[in-house]
């Protein structure tokens, strides 16, 4: 067939024009239906492709099209049979050799085009029947290779032969659709046939049949009629109010009456509607359950996917691990195992389960009862009507409460809630007395949706487990900074992610340095998850370890820039470090490819970013690390924070830069109400995913009245002067209860420091703050060490006498040698 010469025909013909006297109604004929996959198997048969090859859709199915459409094997002509004739009314042919190699071509993949013919095939009853056909190849996404349409001509015989029928040719031929009206009613009908397939898939299937062509019967030369199918709506409409018909009668357990019964493939399709049915609504339930992986969420809709299509009343107990996000529970429940109640849907009156059995309430079950049997074995349980006797066992585990009113009668179905198979829960379900009871049928859908829901809520289950451990690693990597250090407030904020993870690699840090100095750190891994907070607890640690050496902030930079070099180069990260010195009234601070800190003038309110050296992020390496100093008077706030807090996806970071300076600079009654603000003013915004970390610092100072400074020569007789002048100074500040430990513990480090120092004079220092703060410097480098001393020996025992004494001390190296400190808790006035 010329597929050129077919689709030319001419558009004004209408569906039935040319038919010739005596034949079917024109252009509409019965239809079988195949579709066929890549592999070459049918995986679709329908009702007329039964009728007309003779064999049934469960044996059909999955079979190789080639056996089932017959492409070889040529049928000898039958000299009793005249449609066998050269001669025929229906077109010259013989002996078909099966559906030929058109068909033979599109099974194979061979043709990209849809193809047509007419061929005589045997049939499994002897017979032979007479078959137009069309082929479509599919292209696209699903398995489906080819649609194959086929036809009995017999159905197009006339009744009674005249001579016009004599001379008619029939044969199957292509039209575009839009020469035709037929092809909406196609398009609108053609999915009716197909009815395991989705509605996308029938839809893309009918769109290329209708832009391959539309078929159509040639009768003549002339003459061309459009194919409408005919499947018969009105029977498949009746079918269908028999199958709900049988699927009611099966659901309620009762005899099918015989006018529901069929044979042949309709009496199958009847047996299996139930079945069918519940597919659909287990199908209709997954697609509601599994929405989130929040665990609550879940619980609320595997309760609500049941009622009341399934059940009246659903009540979901889960274990005690579940609910708490632990790990996975181990071993079988016994009758010690506590069961949360988690969920109750009923269709009652409202309020009338909660009193009774409210959601929250934990207790275990007793072996005589059905949920404990449910729960041990991992199978559902089936109890047609409570009884009266179990009724009342029920409710003795409810101890004052008397649900019997509430259960007895009922049908119930008790279904476990598994995961790898282990009992997370269970369901309770309940039908109302009037409704049908459940059935076998039932038990094995409940178990079926248990299953599916028992999946979902695992999957929940460890998401919530995952996130937990999550946010207590997190929780163990982030400080915990006292709000008060010396000459300043500090307050924090750590926002986890939104969408990327709830774990990330920002971090915030305070470390108390000599002098009566803090750092303040900010950094941020770039990236999000466990390797990401991972590599920031890391580098958290070694800038807390190179500050309490009291590394200059851009010599720290440089070397946490050598250690992560030394790590590894998959992450790279930024950090912010700044050394406040509250005596000096200045920031020390160095950058390292963050975002630069806000500086709240306390004078007049201004707020700005401060200029700082960019420099590379740390993991780049051999990048230098600058430093700048800035001065501030006591009430300015320092603020810093990661990019997550200011950068929002398709919006300038200089937006977020400009909303936080002025918020930074809203007055606040506290520290953590300007905090607050700030979040409130950014986190607003919407489409934030990243982690955030906030450090507010307001930098209060130490006034010089309470700074006392003394130099001290290379004279062990400079001992005595200091322990005088420590004392006078305690008495003048109101701290005379301190002066005997205090002006023990200063001889001690003093009479260190004069032996062990080189040229440069001793230097003795007392700050009084929220502690008292005593400090020696000498130009020695070698740090003292607390070491046990014996009964004869001389040496070791002032750094003893120190560590017993003093609230805290400890010991750094500085440029130019190193400071001995302690410090003693000042007495309550």
């Amino acid at each position: 067939m010329d597929r050129g010469t077919d689709r030319s025909a001419p558009p004004d013909h209408q569906a039935g024009s040319g038919a010739p006297t005596g034949h079917a109604p024109a252009g509409r004929i019965p239809l079988a239906v195949v579709v066929v996959d890549r592999d070459g198997l049918v995986s679709h048969w329908s009702t007329g492709a039964r009728r007309l090859f003779g064999a049934a859709k469960k044996s059909a199915i999955g079979r190789s099209a080639a056996d089932l459409l017959p492409v070889s094997g040529a049928l000898p002509a039958d000299p009793e049979d005249p449609d066998d004739a050269e001669d025929t009314p229906y077109g010259p042919y013989g002996g078909y050799d099966g559906l030929g190699p058109g068909l033979q071509a599109s099974l194979d993949g061979g043709l990209s085009y849809p193809a047509a013919g007419r061929a005589r095939v045997g049939v499994p009853d002897g017979g032979r029947v007479d078959v137009l056909w069309w082929a479509y190849p599919l292209i696209g996404p699903g398995l489906e290779r080819l649609l194959v349409l086929a036809a009995d001509a017999a159905a197009l015989r006339p009744h009674e032969p005249d001579e016009d029928a004599a001379v008619e040719r029939i044969a199957p031929a292509f039209a575009l659709h839009t020469d035709f009206p037929g092809a909406e009613e196609l398009a609108r009908r053609l999915p009716e046939i197909l009815p395991s397939m989705s509605v996308d898939e029938s839809a893309r299937i009918v769109a290329q049949v209708l832009e391959l062509g539309y078929p159509v019967l040639e009768f003549s030369q002339n003459d061309r009629v459009p194919v409408t199918p005919d499947w018969g709506v009105p029977r498949r409409v009746e079918r269908k109010a028999r199958r709900e018909r049988l699927a009611r009668a099966l659901a309620a357990g009762e005899t099918v009456p015989e006018e529901l019964r069929d044979d042949g493939e309709d009496g199958e399709d009847l047996e299996y509607a139930a079945v069918r049915e519940r597919l659909e609504f287990l199908n209709e339930v997954s697609g509601r359950i599994g929405t989130s992986l929040d665990l609550a969420r879940t619980i609320v809709e595997v309760s609500r996917a049941v009622v009341p299509r399934f059940t009246d009343v659903a009540g979901t107990y889960l274990r005690e691990q579940v609910v708490a996000g632990e790990g996975f529970p181990e071993g079988v429940p016994d009758t010690t195992t506590m069961w949360h109640r988690v969920a109750v849907e009923h269709t009652d009156e409202p309020g009338r389960w909660d009193d009774v059995v409210p959601v929250g309430e934990a207790m275990p079950f007793p072996a005589h009862t059905p949920f404990f049997q449910c729960m041990t074995t991992g199978e559902p349980v089936l109890v047609p009507r409570i009884s009266e006797q179990m009724g009342h066992a029920i409710a003795s585990q409810f101890e004052k409460r008397d649900i019997r009113p509430l259960i007895t009668g009922r049908s119930m179905l008790v279904v476990p809630l598994k995961a790898r198979n282990v009992v997370l829960g269970f369901m309770i379900l309940l039908r109302h007395p009037e409704r049908a009871e459940f059935n076998d049928m039932d038990r094995v859908t409940g178990a079926e949706l248990a299953a599916r829901a028992g999946l979902v809520l695992d999957n929940a289950r460890m998401y919530t487990y995952q996130e937990s451990v999550a946010e207590t690693l997190q929780d163990s990597m982030l400080p915990h900074i006292p709000p008060r250090m010396a000459g300043c407030d500090i307050a924090t904020r750590y926002l986890p992610g939104t969408m990327l993870g709830r774990v990330g690699g920002d971090w915030f840090d305070s470390v108390k340095l000599p002098g009566a100095r803090t750092a303040f750190v900010v950094g941020d891994v770039m990236g999000h998850g466990l390797n990401s907070a991972a590599m920031m607890g890391q580098l958290r640690t070694a800038v807390q370890t190179m500050a309490a050496l009291d590394l200059p902030p851009a010599q720290l930079l440089r070397n946490l820039d050598d250690l992560a070099q030394r790590l590894g180069d998959t992450y790279l990260a930024t950090c912010l470090y700044a050394v406040y010195d509250p005596i000096a009234s200045e920031l020390h601070l160095a950058n390292a490819g963050h975002i630069p800190p806000v500086l709240v003038r306390a004078e007049d309110g201004r707020s700005e970013l401060l200029d700082l050296p960019t420099g590379a992020p740390i993991g780049v390496g051999g990048v230098p690390f600058e430093a700048v100093r800035v001065r501030v008077q006591p009430g300015d706030r320092l603020v810093m924070c990661t990019d997550g807090l200011v950068e929002v996806r398709g919006e300038d970071i200089g937006v977020g830069l400009a909303t936080l300076c002025e918020s930074a600079a809203h007055p606040a009654a506290s520290m953590d109400d300007a905090c607050d603000t700030i979040i409130r003013a950014l986190n607003t915004r919407g489409g934030r995913k990243d982690d955030v970390a906030l450090l507010m610092a307001r930098l209060s100072g130490i006034e010089p009245d309470d700074v006392a400074e003394w130099r001290l020569a290379l004279d062990p007789a400079e001992v005595g002067r200091a322990r005088a002048a420590v004392r006078e100074q305690l008495h003048d500040w109101g701290l005379a209860r301190l002066a005997d430990s205090t002006e023990l513990m200063v001889s001690e480090l003093v009479t260190n420091a004069v032996r062990h120092s080189h040229r440069r004079p001793v230097e003795l220092r007392l700050v009084r703050g929220d502690t008292l703060l005593c400090e020696v410097d000498d130009d020695d480098h070698d740090l003292p060490t607390l070491r046990g001393a014996g009964p004869g020996d001389e040496a070791g025992r002032g750094l003893r006498v120190v560590s017993t004494l003093a609230r805290e001390w400890g010991a750094s190296r500085r440029g130019a040698g190193k400071t001995v400190w302690f410090e003693l808790t000042l007495p309550r006035r």
